[in-house]
């Protein structure tokens, strides 16, 4: 019975690499979800400091939101605060780049002053 002792241990180890991808993705799922959730508390932050300052807003609304924050961050640790270079998936919007873009060259002239004679 050595060779079905064989395959029992191979079946053994398949299904431990297996439930070890399992734990791995559902990690990597709750880290995700803890960065959205993150995110979202952050843009309303924004959205009630900035209503506070410009219209009718209330200090209450902001507290209120940096009490959601904290208990984000006790229970998920600190924030990730570092600009995104990657279009967000809600808004679309994406950051400035950290280095503008090198020009391009080509047989287009410069922008710039230039008249009829220049071309």
């Amino acid at each position: 019975m050595g060779l079905m002792d064989k395959v029992k241990h191979q079946a053994e180890q398949a299904i431990a690499k297996a439930q070890q991808g399992v734990s791995q993705g559902q990690a990597k799922i709750d880290q995700l979800q803890a960065k959205r959730q993150s995110d979202a508390l952050l843009r309303n932050l924004g959205a009630a400091y900035y209503t506070k300052e410009r219209s009718s807003g209330t200090q209450d609304a902001v507290d209120a939101v940096m009490q959601m924050l904290d208990e984000h961050v006790a229970a998920h640790g600190p924030l990730d605060t570092s600009a995104s270079t990657e279009a967000d998936a809600d808004t679309g919007v994406a950051s400035p780049p950290a280095t503008p873009p090198a020009p391009t060259t080509g047989s287009a002239p410069p922008a710039g002053n230039f008249s009829i004679e220049d071309v």
